[in-house]
């Protein structure tokens, strides 16, 4: 689990910056699912939004767990070191994306739209949501738009060789998700300013980079693991 933690961290920081790119895919919808409610009944445009975000979330782990099925089966084959490299790559490749350096993860939503030519019509006949279950459904197809991000993310997790770890990683995601598409709906525009701000998202970006260049394998992890078993040896014998 510990070396999970940064894993962890490193989606959530993705899935919490990279907001932005999902207003883009989102942000309408989440304006239509309060607009026709009055303002004084916001416990209710409140449930209507966390039952869509509750759907989509789930929708992300559920294709972490599918393609990490996939992940796995590579895991045990020589292709493996490939496959970690290739998630290194694609965290680095996030983190620029995240700074504002790079957007060429877009070029790959072409991927699923033709997954969505045919859940976009049941989508379109939830709206207008009407109630929980419907706000839940919706969420749940909607997790599936063709989104560069997330389809860039669920190749990283999938590279995990684990499909409980890839659920893990793109539950991480969506929760990171949550913060900006939640103050959409509610109009919080502080928290949507602050998390566009140029500084904030280099920073996140470059920490996503560091990550990125620790997956990679090389002489460097195996320094840095020697160094601390040779600190660990120096200990003991003392």
């Amino acid at each position: 689990m510990a070396e999970l933690a940064p894993l962890l961290l490193s989606a959530l920081i993705l899935g919490l910056l990279g907001g932005g790119h999902c207003l883009g895919m989102c942000g309408g919808l989440m304006g239509a699912l309060t607009l026709a409610i009055p303002p004084e009944q916001r416990a209710r445009r409140v449930r209507l939004l966390l039952a869509y975000n509750a759907g989509r979330i789930f929708s992300y782990a559920l294709a972490g767990l599918l393609v990490g099925l996939a992940g796995w089966a590579i895991a045990s084959s020589p292709a493996a070191m490939a496959l970690r490299v290739v998630a290194a790559l694609l965290l680095i490749c996030m983190g620029l994306y995240l700074a504002g350096w790079w957007s060429g993860l877009t070029r790959i939503e072409a991927l699923g739209r033709g997954l969505w030519r045919h859940l976009q019509p049941a989508a379109r006949r939830l709206l207008p949501v009407s109630s929980v279950p419907h706000a839940l459904l919706l969420g749940g197809l909607w997790g599936w738009l063709p989104c560069g991000l997330v389809y860039s993310t669920l190749l990283w997790a999938a590279s995990q060789g684990s499909a409980t770890d890839s659920a893990l990683l793109m539950l991480a995601f969506g929760l990171g998700t949550l913060p900006v598409l939640i103050a959409t709906g509610l109009a919080a525009e502080r928290l949507t300013a602050l998390l566009r701000q140029r500084g904030v998202r280099i920073a996140g970006g470059l920490l996503v980079i560091l990550f990125g260049l620790w997956t990679l394998p090389g002489p460097h992890q195996a320094w840095l693991m020697g160094h601390g078993a040779t600190s660990g040896g120096q200990q003991h014998i003392h």
